[in-house]
């Protein structure tokens, strides 16, 4: 069997033998495909260094090889902040209005690419898999091709890709593009984001595109390109469910609402999910039911993310200020509607959580998938679960609608529409609760991130 090496912006260095397994997620699971195939992962350290002599750090633990290279303040700068964070991250979440779109920026994001592919050619055997992940390295297939690798190369996107008038925008779109047809592999996390790619291929590049193979010829060269929606690691968070963690997080929220029904919400701080959108809903559905100020609190979780890009800020400061008006005109001595906690937690201590919210609201404006929606889900009690609510425009929506008969779907961008869905969820019996809890575990159980990573590199080797 071929070994694989997975290439990404960050690598999660495993820890030694005894406790790797209490690693989740897409780290965990790649972790496991790596043991598997007996491989490397390859990418930034995450810390800053002048020193340009291309030293890596190479570690082995419990099977895996990780590689690492530091990146100089200079390449932070233009390639993870500049363009990767502040042109691709929000012109793929259709926000072309925060785009930025600077020459220099660009020139980082290709000189790291380069670096990447001149630090990991080395590495790389000659019937290795080679897997890239996300938009921070769209173009390192082809620089690796430029060395000569000859290997079977996959890449995939974690967010969306967007309609093709959005993308025209961006300065030399159709390099960008032409890189990625230097993969053999292409992954998207669903039909929709598949379908704007083949549509630019096709309009764009005028490349022939089978759609019922997912082949995409172009200049005497074949790549495939589908849709692998990504799950959880159902095993590792139902684990977590069972800590003394888990079950402490969950007895603290129950005694904390006091009697209250509890609505929650976790997102990174990212103008994506949505937030202050959501807080307009709920403040909506307050003035439409303020006799439900005293039996519904609604629990923000956001962590901050990416605190040196100024949009990142901006939105902090509005989310806090609408909470603040909310609270302000709602709270009474005893009672304080919403809840914002701008921290992070445990994923034991999230699934309790989850398990005492009646209600959970995951309301991005666009997201590639957004896996809290089937966390939610799966840390239920399936004798009394709580309701999701959904963005439509939230990746998991098109396996979670289970033709409306799933997670309550709802437009984030309407105040309204937000209220009259929460309405619904405090209204719902506890019959249709479970009936939607229903059409939607099977999925979330079976449809997890191990059977994608195994489906992806399969087909990679296949293809």
């Amino acid at each position: 069997m071929s070994r694989l090496v997975v290439i990404s912006n960050r690598v999660a260095v495993p820890k030694a033998r005894g406790v790797a397994g209490a690693q989740g997620g897409l780290a965990g699971a790649l972790n496991a495909a790596l043991k598997d195939y007996g491989g490397l992962w390859f990418g930034w350290s995450g810390q800053e260094s002048d020193d340009r002599t291309g030293n890596m750090n190479l570690q082995r633990n419990d099977g895996v090889t990780t590689a690492t290279i530091d990146l100089s303040k200079r390449d932070v700068d233009e390639y993870y902040n500049g363009y990767a964070n502040s042109t691709l991250w929000p012109l793929f979440h259709y926000r072309i209005d925060l785009a930025e779109f600077e020459n220099e920026t660009g020139k980082g994001y290709e000189r790291v690419n380069e670096r990447f592919a001149e630090s990991v050619m080395p590495l790389i055997e000659d019937d290795d898999l080679v897997w890239v992940h996300d938009y921070h390295l769209i173009p390192i297939g082809q620089r690796l091709r430029e060395r000569g690798a000859k290997n079977r190369i996959g890449f995939f996107l974690h967010t969306p890709w967007p309609p093709t008038r959005l993308l025209t925008s961006l300065p030399f779109h159709d390099r960008l593009v032409r890189t990625m047809l230097a993969y053999d592999l292409i992954g998207f996390q669903t039909e929709e984001w598949l379908g704007s790619f083949y549509h630019y291929c096709e309009n764009e590049l005028g490349a022939q595109v089978e759609k019922s193979t997912g082949e995409i010829t172009f200049e005497d060269r074949t790549v495939f390109a589908r849709a692998y929606p990504i799950g959880i690691d159902w095993d590792h968070f139902q684990r977590q469910g069972a800590t003394d963690e888990a079950k402490a997080a969950e007895e603290r929220l129950l005694e904390s609402t006091r009697n209250r029904t509890a609505m929650i919400g976790v997102d990174r701080l990212d103008y994506s999910k949505g937030l202050p959108e959501r807080i307009d809903g709920i403040g909506r559905f307050f003035d439409q039911h303020p006799e439900h100020a005293r039996d519904l609190v609604f629990i923000q979780i956001a962590p901050p993310s990416r605190e040196d890009v100024e949009s990142y800020q901006k939105i902090r400061n509005t989310l806090e200020q609408k909470t603040g008006q909310i609270n302000g005109a709602r709270s009474e001595v005893d009672i304080v509607p919403i809840r914002y906690v701008n921290q992070g937690y445990s994923h034991a201590e999230l699934y309790g959580f989850f398990r005492a919210s009646k209600i959970g609201l995951v309301t991005p404006l666009r997201d590639g998938m957004n896996l809290v929606a089937k966390e939610y889900v799966a840390a239920q009690d399936p004798d009394d679960p709580g309701v999701l609510i959904l963005s439509d425009f939230a990746g998991a929506a098109q396996q979670l609608d289970c033709d409306g008969k799933g997670a309550v779907v709802v437009n984030p961008h309407s105040p309204d529409a937000l209220a009259r869905a929460i309405k619904t969820a405090l209204d719902m019996s506890v019959e249709e609760r479970k009936s939607r809890y229903q059409a939607m575990i099977g999925t979330i159980r079976d449809d997890n991130v191990q059977a994608w990573t195994k489906q992806f590199c399969d087909d990679l080797a296949a293809d």
